[in-house]
């Protein structure tokens, strides 16, 4: 092992080092921020974001999305929103994390009018947590019925099949009445071949969800479920106990074995028979499908929600970093490396959805998917066909549970860090036991999304949460940020951190083509909103309510807390309002060596502690 510079291996300890030298190593290696820390590693921030970025929605979403918005194609409006909303906004959100080196409630010191906002985007991440870890429940749930010697859904030999389960291919001809199938068979109207099932549909369906008929029948909670939605909390909050320390050591391994479990699957579903189908209906470009909005406004939709900027995540992974740190290196490198994630894991889902349409003798569009029906159906389904299925089973699930652990990291420290922030005197010295009861809350409140009738909970939680306050979130960040703190100011601030001031591109971007964008997403998403369908069921207007509620509560935020922060506020109702739309004295980096005193006062002459953080007053 080579000699470390400056440290005697005979004598155990520090020899004489060159002072600049020696206190920049310190650096890099103590936390510049006592109270909250910093990332450990020099990787650990990357990684995270990455992890954070890279979900679920990269491997059941974006693949389906592409070959139904012209293949190839796809990638030109896809990409063209990533450059104009997703990149920028991800920077955006990691520099002013890092600058002000606290969570998204206090960082909008910047601005107190809008600390709304910060409410708005904990209650959404709450909110998110809650159900995207049952989508880990379930994967754990496949996850242990892959330790065996034959997969439970690999044919209908099951004590849960119904006569509408077939394991083969279902071909034939439909003529007066008469169903006649490829090898010679025929059948009529009431035959059960045309409501058949396949066993992986029936094993999600009937086995694993045991259905019910509606949300009107929630009925009982299925014990297998819950012993899986406990180990699923259990594991969220062991990686999480000591916040960015612990969590920031499981992304070396949650963030890069999904590629390798990738790598794995396209090598294997390259070798196989129909993949090349397969992969045809994913990449060959439709070029005339560039004239349908509907392919701009899904490609839209989908850069915004992958990169997860306005959740608060990012915002709280940034506050971590040392104040120096390349963020910008960071934030352009994390988001074209999700994307190319996107493109890269469709290649690996539509190789092996192409040899299951091979087996069964139907299209490709026939058997692919989005959403869970993609990940608990259709590819179990394919995996089951294959030789040694187990341990196909086996690693795919392991990659789907890793995919959402990380996504889950950011979404519960985003709640733990903005709330331990902003009061810090309660909850800091115990976040162990605040983050203890925080999953405890979580487990409890997610047992309604495991009973019969939680496939439905499910799907209309997933529908409406999100939406309308995450995009009301993106769009006030960049104003707020850009134009009324001003861009002046906070290019100043990003070179302190950067030691130059961002381009005049990002300027263009942040004040006009990316708070434009987010516009446009959120007026078509509501364009065209229809009736909301899971599996032939209608969801009737009292569930519809129920979501417009789930909706409304994150965005409501914004103006409870402008009304609090007004009268929390003093004097006349215009020297109000300028205190509340200017910076508070608190406001600026988080470690006192960082704030030159003249724009930014030190914070041991200011005060310290809940009211120092919240109080309201002219810089």
């Amino acid at each position: 092992m080579a000699d470390n510079p400056g440290f005697s291996i005979e004598e155990g300890k520090k020899e004489d080092a060159p002072p600049d030298k020696a206190k920049k190593e310190e650096d890099e290696k103590g936390d510049e921020n006592e109270e909250r820390g910093n990332w450990t590693g020099k990787l650990d921030f990357m990684l995270s974001c990455l992890g954070y970025a890279v979900g679920l929605g990269n491997l059941w979403r974006f693949p389906y999305l592409c070959f139904k918005n012209g293949g190839g194609a796809f990638l030109i409006p896809y990409l063209t929103f990533l450059f104009l909303c997703g990149v920028p906004l991800f920077f955006l959100e990691v520099c002013w994390g890092q600058f002000c080196g606290c969570g998204p409630i206090p960082a909008w010191n910047v601005m107190p009018l809008l600390k709304g906002v910060g409410y708005c985007a904990v209650v959404l991440s709450f909110f998110v947590t809650i159900y995207y870890n049952i989508i880990i429940t379930w994967s754990l749930y496949y996850f242990f019925n892959a330790f065996t010697l034959k997969l439970p859904y690999s044919d209908c030999s099951n004590d849960w099949n119904t006569e509408y389960c077939f394991e083969g291919a279902i071909n034939g001809s439909y003529v007066d009445g008469v169903y006649t199938l490829d090898n010679g068979a025929t059948v009529d109207n009431d035959s059960n071949i045309l409501n058949a099932k396949t066993p992986s549909n029936e094993f999600f369906m009937l086995k694993m969800l045991n259905k019910s008929e509606g949300l009107n029948v929630m009925g009982g909670i299925s014990w297998q479920l819950c012993l899986c939605l406990i180990c699923a909390w259990v594991i969220v909050f062991l990686c999480i106990l000591k916040g960015i320390k612990s969590a920031g050591k499981v992304v070396y391994f949650t963030a890069t074995f999904p590629y390798l479990v990738l790598f794995i699957l396209l090598i294997r579903g390259a070798t196989l028979d129909g993949a090349a189908d397969g992969l045809r209906f994913y990449l060959v470009p439709e070029f005339s499908r560039l004239g349908d909005f509907q392919v701009w406004s899904d490609a839209a939709i989908q850069i915004f929600y992958s990169l997860g900027p306005g959740w608060g995540g990012l915002l709280t992974f940034a506050s971590y970093n040392k104040f120096k740190h390349n963020c910008m290196r960071d934030a352009v490198i994390v988001s074209i490396a999700n994307s190319a994630t996107s493109i890269y894991a469709g290649l690996a889902i539509f190789s092996i959805v192409g040899h299951l349409s091979y087996k069964l003798g139907v299209g490709v569009s026939e058997v692919a998917a989005s959403g869970p029906s993609l990940a608990f159906e259709a590819y179990p389904e394919a995996l089951a066909r294959l030789p040694a299925s187990p341990f196909w089973a086996f690693i795919f699930f392991f990659m789907l549970i890793t995919l959402g652990l990380d996504s889950q990291f950011g979404m519960m420290e985003g709640v733990i860090s903005a709330l331990a922030d902003e009061y810090p005197r309660y909850l800091r010295k115990y976040k162990v036991v605040f983050t203890a009861l925080l999953c405890l809350l979580c487990f409890f409140l997610g047992l309604p999304f495991i009973s019969e009738g939680g496939i439905y909970l499910f799907t209309l939680w997933d529908t409406y949460v999100g939406g309308m306050g995450l995009l009301c979130a993106c769009i006030l960040e960049c104003v707020a940020i850009t134009w009324v703190y001003g861009w002046d100011k906070f290019s100043l601030d990003i070179e302190m951190m950067l030691g130059k001031k961002p381009i005049i591109l990002w300027r263009i971007l942040w004040q006009f083509v990316t708070p434009l964008t987010c516009f446009f997403v959120l007026v078509i998403s509501y364009i065209g909103w229809g009736e909301l369908t899971y599996d032939g069921y209608t969801y009737p207007a009292w569930a519809h309510s129920i979501g417009w509620i789930v909706a409304i509560i994150p965005p409501s935020m914004i103006p409870i807390f402008m009304v609090v922060e007004y009268l929390k506020a003093e004097g006349s109702f215009r020297e109000r309002l300028r205190y509340l739309v200017s910076p508070t004295k608190t406001w600026g980096p988080g470690v006192d060596k960082f704030r030159d005193g003249v724009r930014y006062l030190k914070l041991g002459e200011i005060g310290k502690g809940d009211e120092g953080a919240n109080k309201v007053t002219p810089v």
